[in-house]
């Protein structure tokens, strides 16, 4: 029973390795809350983020693009991505690459990029 005692008192501490070692809590009221988390999702951030680059002097630029067209355009480059790897492993396969899918893959990096300007 005693060795068990001493197991349970000799509880190991593992020290946390973080790059920024302190830490700032504040309070704010209501108001100016929701005012920080309005501009902190208008540029895709948390809230904790937003108020840390700025407190930075980070000169903050809204996004382009909003968050669920950029997900959407991620999405689409990916199938993309997908079919030029299936038409270049074909290829080196030694088969012959169909003209009209490169056309419709060039269509669609079109149609993508219109979407981005």
């Amino acid at each position: 029973m005693n060795e068990l005692q001493n197991l349970a008192s000799t509880k190991k501490t593992t020290p946390v390795h973080r790059q920024a070692s302190k830490q700032i809590n504040f309070r704010v009221n209501e108001p100016d809350y929701l005012k920080l988390a309005r501009s902190a999702q208008t540029l895709n951030l948390s809230v904790p983020a937003f108020v840390k680059k700025k407190a930075q002097g980070a000169r903050l630029v809204a996004p382009k693009i909003a968050a669920q067209d950029a997900q959407n355009i991620t999405h689409q480059l990916a199938k993309i991505g997908g079919n030029l790897n299936q038409l270049a492993h074909h290829a080196n396969q030694g088969g012959q690459v169909d003209p009209q899918a490169l056309r419709d893959l060039q269509n669609e990096v079109q149609r993508v990029w219109q979407q981005l300007t």
